[in-house]
């Protein structure tokens, strides 16, 4: 195999950027909001002593990957992470200037905020055979400060926007060792900032941060060698597969499907092969949302909690941009799509999954489900035993007697039986209403049918 091809490392790249931005800014995009105050993200690498102090989080990860390959195969590491700038809105005060929380210049504003430096270092090619002793690869980012001057229409300097970052120090360990005919890639990623670790006892919340690798993740290619899927390996790598670690990270093949020379290691759980969906538009920085809620909730914002938005970060203004330039036509495009479940086509002689057309077939009201050796239909009268996923509600039923109404049978294969409780007064009612309570045959035991004595004593 050869190295990743551009277009299949860009695939590769687009999930990449998802798990880097994850959390970075949540809706509705405000640094006023609470659940933006506290910020948070996976993936950080806080300086040594950070987790140990309470004020940040652990500063490594590492991953186990096993690749198929000769000693003169090629590994190749990109280590992606975000570095924070904070940047300082300042009001021209005088021959000086004074940090402010908020600076509004003409009809732009600015508010203090700690804004994201993106990386992506690529590291040096290794070649698998030299990987038999570790190789440790020095990850040096530079901190610095801009200053953005902002002047008013007539000229004059309203303020400024001073950026700042700080040095981020890290390394990149790779070893090799062999397992089951194949080679088993270690990569530990360390955040090593000494000078943060020295004043440890000191450090707090905000230091640790600024020196923190964010939303670390890494991308893998081979040239020559082939990666091997640990979500589903092969039945003679399976063990091997199981004696792979983890550390806050956990790698999938990545790129389009059949690629083999890409790894994503993230320190979100994906899938093999993961894509963004190509109906979104853009990022929202939160992928547990449905891109069409949040974006209709986006242009539910007024126009000063726009602005606060755009105020805040970039990015947030982008959000907020694009979501308000959207068309009809992108908008319906989020809606949501049907999926062929099976990519193969139906056969002549194949039943579909589910049939519209053999759905007139289906009648609950008369449909039968055999229980023992017992049928039982509408009308059966039966004793409540709840066990399957029972929760706190169905177990108040254990024991009483129900009539059942009508018997189901879902797209899955499974059977549902809709019953009433006999001596529920409302039971009429929920009949008519069709609101029923829902039990698997194996919890419900066949009684005989009630006879005219027990219909006489029921009726008032």
């Amino acid at each position: 195999m050869t190295a990743g091809t551009t277009s299949d490392l860009d695939i590769a790249r687009t999930v990449a950027d998802a798990v880097l931005y994850e959390g970075y800014l949540l809706y509705p995009y405000r640094a006023t909001s609470r659940k933006n105050q506290v910020r948070w993200q996976f993936g950080v690498l806080g300086p040594p002593g950070a987790a140990d102090a309470g004020v940040g989080e652990e500063s490594g990860l590492a991953t186990d990957c096993l690749l198929s390959g000769a000693d003169d195969a090629q590994v190749t590491v990109r280590l992606r992470f975000l570095q924070v700038q904070v940047r300082t809105a300042e009001r021209a005060d005088g021959d000086g200037f004074t940090p402010v929380d908020q600076l509004t210049v003409g009809a732009t504003s600015w508010l203090t905020w700690d804004e994201a430096v993106e990386h992506e270092l690529l590291l040096p090619t290794c070649h698998l055979g030299d990987l038999d002793t570790e190789v440790m690869l020095p990850v040096e980012v530079a901190g610095g400060e801009d200053v953005e001057r902002l002047t008013a229409e007539d000229g004059s300097v309203a303020g400024r926007l001073v950026r700042r970052r700080w040095s981020l120090r890290g390394e990149v360990r790779l070893s090799r060792s062999v397992d089951s005919g194949v080679s088993r890639l270690r990569i530990a990623v360390d955040n090593v900032k000494a000078d943060v670790a020295a004043g440890a006892a000191d450090l707090h919340h905000e230091a640790a941060v600024r020196s923190s690798f964010v939303g670390a993740n890494l991308l893998v290619t081979a040239a020559d060698a082939a990666f091997v899927s640990l979500l589903e390996p092969p039945p003679d790598l399976a063990e091997a597969a199981a004696r792979c670690r983890q550390h806050r990270c956990w790698p999938v093949l990545a790129g389009p499907p059949g690629c083999t020379d890409i790894v994503l290691a993230s320190p979100i759980i994906l899938y093999d092969h993961p894509e963004v969906a190509e109906q979104s538009a853009g990022e929202l920085f939160d992928s547990t949302e449905i891109d069409e809620i949040l974006t209709l909730r986006v242009l539910t914002l007024t126009d000063e909690e726009k602005a606060q938005a755009r105020a805040t970060d970039p990015k947030a203004a982008q959000i907020i941009d694009r979501c308000e330039q959207m068309s009809p036509q992108q908008m319906q495009q989020l809606h949501g799509i049907l999926r062929d479940v099976d990519p193969d086509p139906v056969g002549d002689d194949e039943v579909p999954w589910w049939d519209p057309a053999a759905e007139a077939s289906v009648q609950p009201q008369h449909d039968v489900v055999m229980i023992g050796d017992v049928a039982v239909a509408g009308g059966s009268r039966v004793r409540i035993h709840p066990r399957r996923r029972a929760d706190a509600q169905d177990l108040f039923f254990a024991g009483r007697e129900a009539r059942v109404s009508s018997v189901h049978f879902d797209v899955d294969g499974d059977t549902h039986v809709a019953v009433v409780l006999r001596d529920d007064p409302a039971a009429d009612l929920h009949d008519w209403y069709g609101r029923y309570l829902y039990f698997a045959p194996e919890e419900l035991e066949p009684l005989p049918p009630e006879s005219d004595t027990d219909k006489r004593e029921e009726d008032p």
